[in-house]
């Protein structure tokens, strides 16, 4: 099977119109003198103050600067995108309006037999399946690969586990597109014999696999409860002699880290601590940025806590959802894709976690003096965080751009 076409990108010339572009579409001053100073901002009552780490990380503004390279040096193409390029909605909107074909699944297959050899493809940041990077192979279509190296990182950890024939126990959610990109390399591109995975969603779940780790069970009961989250013919009674644990790098550590303890100890209590190097194999998997984020999160709400949390991101961001799910248990937390959900002072339309939807708040923000804390998923951009924050204010009657020096005194871009 041929290579796939790759395409030439990163030049000098391309990169410096893209970096003007994107800087246009997503820069925001205001936030990066608040993150600059690390102070927080206030007026007429509120205070708004920022966790030290939010918004973009490296692996998502290379995936933005290379589709927006793919749209200026491929614009005689057709350029499609397989889904979207990361959780967002305003990136993924601007992308579309650049003339980029979202390609979308259907019964868990990417719509692609109509691609040509002369089609361009966008790879997205959570990485593609080995079937689906194989049909753009066979067809020829030229490659824009944006694939984050952190997700690399745990696809090389899978390929190792195969190679020494054992299952891999992922952490994450089965339906997420990195998590199928990831169980996919478990499976391989046929060239080899096929390995084994089984996704873990949570705790609970680690859990019932621990059980029948130590005791056995009722093998159809287990591949019921985990039906779509297994490689095909996995086997419990065998496949669960032999694994290692990776995860879905925005899954929350403190979780990860357990998922690896309780499954090492149950591998322990069936084959005895000296045999565990047989029977067991982890590899610490967690994307940097994604720490980073909940870390800073924790600090805030541990040292210097506000009355309201906003946390700024798709709806369908994991890493953001994580960052909500830190918060709710802290503080009243709202999760919001952009400020059109900050209604009014007394309504917030927000994403419920629990249920699933965006719901409707009345008297969300207390009257008098409150403070406001933000964060933001790593997929979420600036220009999202400044609109929140002005908004906020505009809830007083202040325009935030007075509270600030006229010569923000930022240091220049790079």
């Amino acid at each position: 099977m041929s290579s796939p076409k790759k395409v030439n990108l990163r030049t000098p010339e391309v990169m410096k119109l893209v970096q003007a572009e994107v800087e246009g579409h997503y820069r925001s001053p205001i936030v990066e003198f608040l993150r600059h100073t690390g102070s927080p901002i206030a007026a007429a009552g509120i205070t708004v103050k920022l966790a030290k780490a939010f918004g973009f990380c490296y692996g998502v503004e290379r995936a933005i600067d290379l589709a927006y390279a793919a749209a200026k040096v491929c614009h005689e193409q057709n350029i499609f995108l397989l889904g979207e390029i990361i959780h967002n909605p305003e990136v993924n909107d601007q992308l579309s309006g650049m003339g980029i074909k979202q390609l979308h699944e259907v019964d868990g297959q990417y719509q692609i037999d109509h691609l040509t050899g002369e089609d361009v493809v966008i790879v997205p940041a959570f990485g593609a399946e080995v079937k689906t990077t194989n049909r753009i192979r066979e067809i020829g279509c030229q490659v824009v690969d944006t694939t984050c190296g952190d997700v690399m990182s745990v696809w090389k950890r899978i390929r190792q586990y195969k190679k020494e024939q054992i299952t891999s126990i992922i952490h994450g959610k089965a339906w997420h597109e990195e998590t199928k990109a990831t169980a996919s390399r478990a499976i391989g591109d046929g060239t080899e014999p096929s390995g084994h995975y089984l996704v873990v969603y949570n705790l609970k779940e680690t859990d019932y696999v621990c059980d029948y780790i130590r005791n056995g069970g009722n093998k159809e009961e287990f591949l019921e409860k985990f039906k779509g989250a297994y490689s095909p013919n996995f086997d419990p009674d065998i496949h669960l002699r032999a694994v290692g644990v990776a995860n879905q790098t925005t899954m929350m550590r403190g979780e990860t880290e357990e998922v690896q303890n309780r499954i090492r100890k149950a591998i322990e209590d069936r084959y005895g601590v000296a045999a565990l190097d047989q029977h067991f194999r982890f590899f610490d998997t967690i994307c940097g940025a994604t720490q980073e984020r909940q870390d800073a999160l924790k600090d805030m709400l541990d040292n210097d806590k506000p009355d309201v949390l906003i946390v700024v991101g798709g709806y369908n961001s994991s890493n953001t959802s994580h960052l909500a799910e830190m918060g709710e248990v802290e503080l009243p937390t709202y999760f919001i894709k952009n400020s059109d959900k900050l209604v009014s002072p007394k309504e917030i339309c927000h994403w419920n976690l629990h249920e699933s939807k965006e719901v409707t708040t009345k008297n969300w923000l207390p009257e008098g003096d409150v403070q406001v804390g933000i964060t933001a998923g790593a997929s979420c951009p600036n220009n999202l965080i400044e609109e929140t924050i002005k908004k906020l204010f505009s809830f007083r009657n202040v325009d935030v751009t007075e509270l600030l020096p006229k010569d923000l005194g930022l240091p220049p871009q790079a």
